[in-house]
C-alpha cells in the first residue's frame, strides 16, 4: 500500500496537459468552422449580390470576417464569389488554417 502513495498526483500531473492540449485543440476546430461557416455566408451574398447587378465584392467584405479575401467573378450567366481568410485557432506562433467558401448565383436577366 505505501507504494502506492502519490499515484494518484502523478496521474493527474501526467493526465491534466494532456486534456488541456485536447481542449485547446478542439476549440481550434470550433473557432475553424465557424469561419468557415462566415466565409460560406459571405460568398453567397457576394454572389447573390453580384448576380443582382450589384456589388458583390463590398457585400462579402462586410459579412466575411476580419482579414478575409473576397473574389467575384462572372462569367456568363453565372456569378461566383470565393472567400478565403487563413484561421490561427492556436495562437500566432503555432501553424495556421486557411479556410474557403464559395458560392455561385445565376445572374439576374437583364444585368
Amino acid at each position: 500500500m505505501r507504494r502506492d502513495r502519490g499515484s494518484a498526483t502523478v496521474e493527474l500531473a501526467v493526465g491534466l496537459p494532456a486534456l488541456v492540449l485536447l481542449l485547446l485543440f478542439g476549440l481550434g476546430a470550433v473557432d475553424a468552422v465557424l469561419a468557415r461557416m462566415q466565409c460560406v455566408d459571405a460568398a453567397r451574398d457576394a454572389a447573390l449580390a453580384s448576380a443582382r447587378g450589384g456589388d458583390g465584392t463590398s457585400e462579402g467584405r462586410h459579412r466575411a470576417p476580419p482579414g478575409a479575401q473576397v473574389s467575384v467573378s462572372l462569367d456568363g450567366q453565372r456569378a461566383t464569389a470565393v472567400v478565403r481568410v487563413t484561421v490561427r485557432p492556436l495562437g500566432p506562433y503555432l501553424p495556421s488554417v486557411t479556410v474557403t467558401g464559395s458560392a455561385v448565383a445565376q445572374r439576374e436577366p437583364g444585368t
